[in-house]
């Protein structure tokens, strides 16, 4: 007999079963994913009432529909058939399945796969890793199939099994070639997931058009949430040296400061840290207007941002007394005095650093 979960469990935008169900100011509940997807494309009403919401919108967690939901799936008579990867893997393998159960299939493995590290190193030892990757090689598939593949790289011992499977090859693929910008936000997750292994880092950032692929992102203006996955990966990748040097080379220094300076502060960070190699402060001090960008920051942005903003200026004027004069002239000494109190360490650090080196630097050409 079928058996039909309550409407009330389905978001209101995807109209799939919440798995993470969280409540806006308008009272109305919907799935973390799909609100915040909503909220990252600049809308600011709620997508039942249409009213107006406030600028950086709230997301409180619905723990009672969540226990609802997750009680109801255990008790349900198809949770015996669901939570039975191989079941759900033959689905997807098999020539004779339909599109649309095949996405059925995706759709469940993803939901139980996001929580359960038991239930993802189930579905690894089913021999799901081919079946997941070629679904996303399929366009049909794809877009239900990303998010199950980024579930299965969140367990870290899992991390550089996958990269020998080839995930990387078909993440690269859906960065240069995917028609969804929430695609290609999702593979760029997927990226920033595997770089916390050491060794992925090198790997990644040594496969063909992997670091050119995200400067592609940031240099083609996509959307917000995309953007700021790439620049997130980026940064993940960049903390291998070689992986500086090589994302310099693809042109990244100028693409990071543009999109700074149209507020996009994630890539403060990875011009912090390119800015520790040589090639990238070189970049930068090519780049008019790169200590305005930075100065700006240290005005506007957040104490993350603030931290990185001041790295960067350190280490530019540390090898350039143009930029020492460029940084003074744009009221850099100004904009950092205010930060040898504060009480983020690292920011005081920076803040302290940054001074000793303008009025050093300034006072031999005096």
């Amino acid at each position: 007999m079928a058996t039909h979960l309550p409407d009330y469990f389905k978001c209101p935008i995807s109209l799939e079963i919440m798995s993470d169900p969280v409540i806006l100011s308008s009272g109305h509940t919907f799935d973390r994913s799909s609100i915040q997807r909503w909220l990252d494309a600049g809308h600011r009403t709620c997508p039942i009432t249409k009213l107006p919401l406030p600028d950086h919108p709230s997301l409180i967690p619905n723990h009672a529909l969540r226990s609802l939901i997750s009680n109801y799936t255990f008790l349900s008579p198809l949770h015996q058939t669901i939570s039975q990867p191989e079941t759900l893997i033959s689905t997807l393998t098999s020539n004779s399945s339909s599109s649309d159960s095949k996405i059925e299939a995706l759709k469940h493995l993803t939901r139980l796969s996001k929580r359960d590290s038991a239930f993802r190193r189930r579905l690894a030892e089913s021999g799901a890793v081919p079946a997941v990757l070629a679904a996303v090689d399929d366009p049909s598939l794809q877009e239900k199939a990303l998010p199950l593949l980024l579930n299965l790289t969140l367990d870290d011992d899992s991390k550089v099994g996958l990269v020998a499977e080839g995930v990387v090859a078909r993440v690269v693929a859906v960065l240069l070639h995917a028609p969804f910008p929430d695609c290609r936000a999702v593979a760029a997750t997927i990226v920033t997931s595997l770089a916390v292994v050491e060794v992925n880092k090198a790997t990644i950032g040594a496969f063909p058009a992997a670091i050119a692929a995200l400067v592609a992102i940031l240099r083609d203006g996509g959307k917000g949430r995309e953007r700021k996955e790439a620049a997130t990966a980026l940064y993940a990748l960049c903390s291998f040296p070689d992986n500086r040097r090589r994302a310099v080379s693809c042109g990244a220094v100028p693409i990071l400061l543009t999109n700074v300076g149209i507020g996009l502060e994630r890539c403060v960070e990875v011009i912090g840290v390119l800015a520790k190699c040589k090639e990238g402060r070189e970049q930068m001090e090519c780049y008019d207007g790169c200590v305005q960008i930075l100065v700006n920051v240290l005005r506007n942005g957040s104490s993350r941002g603030i931290q990185y903003a001041l790295f960067a200026l350190t280490s530019v004027c540390s090898y350039s007394q143009r930029m020492v004069m460029v940084a003074l002239e744009e009221g850099g000494l100004e904009a950092s005095l205010g930060f040898v109190e504060d009480d983020n360490e690292k920011v005081r650090r920076n803040a302290c650093n940054f001074i000793k080196v303008l009025r050093f630097n300034h006072s031999r050409v005096r």
